[in-house]
């Protein structure tokens, strides 16, 4: 039996993966260690939590103590997910970003590297390229670029990786995905912001003129593509992972808005924020060819399957929004 160390697994696109494993691979054994900030949410993978082979661990990946004693367990493979990952709050407190982002990524490496982890994938972003303009794609060898205090900070998680298979030989891997959406996605973020705004009759802020471009990637299609790099990937090899639907976060909003029946009189543009990148998109050629990977989601099915989500589930995010969500760890872990 294979033991995957999962960090990050209670978040939006870590717990979609802690699900598509489990469901997946039945004889795997993951463990999903997770902080539980104020965006890790165990209602994520309630439905998997009573599986013989899951468990979870909460805690911080760059508790050094807390980390070494699970990986001395034996572990096969870890997949970092776990990450302070909003700009915005990047841009209020960037410390934060730095501890847990490049902090905690170099001590789960020592530790992987001390008790012979034998693959280690880091899942990074596209924002570790910075911004592009109206042509172009993001790929493997583009320099890196971050401009926000989040990307920098990706940015150096992404180097110690890299300096660790260099200079110790382990067997890692770095993808780097476009913007995901998709089931269980914290309404901070743009695209479940704006479906329960809309569902609440709320404003919704644009930033600017609204006209800022990303590659979007439905999260199933990225942990098929993280799968992939995990069981196949060429050591040291990074591989760009993107959905091909280019959208202006304008387009966005409207899509939304009429998909859901209400007016863009909700549409309320605000000041844009600092060092706003225009826009990102993504060269998945690499993993294509090499892996065999290709997005199955066109961004219309996607999004009408999303917003159908988050119809369906609305105490769900209700209880996120009340803060409630915090409550299921308390009744699962600390009364028991």
């Amino acid at each position: 039996m294979k033991t995957i160390m999962i960090t990050g697994g209670a978040g939006f696109i870590g717990s979609n993966f802690v699900r598509h494993m489990i469901k997946r691979y039945p004889q795997y054994r993951i463990i999903n260690f997770d902080l539980l900030t104020y965006a890790g949410n165990l209602e994520n993978v309630a439905d998997v939590a009573e599986r013989e082979n899951y468990s979870f661990v909460h805690g911080d990946i760059a508790d050094v103590v807390l980390v070494d004693n699970v990986m001395k367990q034996g572990i096969d493979a870890v997949v970092n997910f776990a990450a302070e990952s909003h700009v915005d709050r990047s841009i209020e407190d960037p410390g934060v970003f730095v501890r847990t982002n490049v902090l905690g990524t170099q001590v789960l490496l020592e530790a992987a590297r001390k008790y012979k982890v034998k693959k280690y994938l880091q899942v990074s972003t596209d924002e570790v390229y910075g911004s592009l303009g109206t042509a172009g794609l993001f790929s493997e060898t583009t320099p890196l670029a971050p401009n926000s205090p989040y990307s920098a900070s990706k940015t150096g998680a992404d180097l110690l990786v890299r300096a660790y298979h260099e200079t110790y030989g382990m067997h890692v891997n770095i993808t780097r995905c476009s913007n995901n959406y998709g089931p269980y996605h914290f309404p901070e973020k743009l695209i479940p912001l704006v479906i329960t705004n809309a569902l609440t009759n709320q404003e919704i802020p644009v930033y600017g003129d609204g006209l800022q471009v990303r590659d979007w990637l439905h999260v199933q299609d990225h942990c098929k593509a993280i799968e992939l790099v995990l069981h196949n990937g060429i050591a040291g090899e990074v591989y760009n992972v993107g959905g091909n639907n280019e959208r202006t976060n304008l387009e966005i909003v409207r899509t939304i808005l009429k998909e859901v029946g209400k007016s863009e009189s909700l549409i309320r543009h605000v000041a844009d924020r600092s060092g706003h990148d225009r826009r990102y998109a993504i060269d998945a050629t690499k993993i294509t060819e090499k892996l065999g990977w290709k997005p199955e989601y066109t961004f219309e099915r996607g999004i009408k399957e999303t917003i159908d989500w988050y119809v369906g589930n609305r105490t769900w995010w209700e209880r996120i929004r009340s803060g409630a969500y915090r409550d299921y760890y308390k009744k699962m872990y600390l009364n028991r």
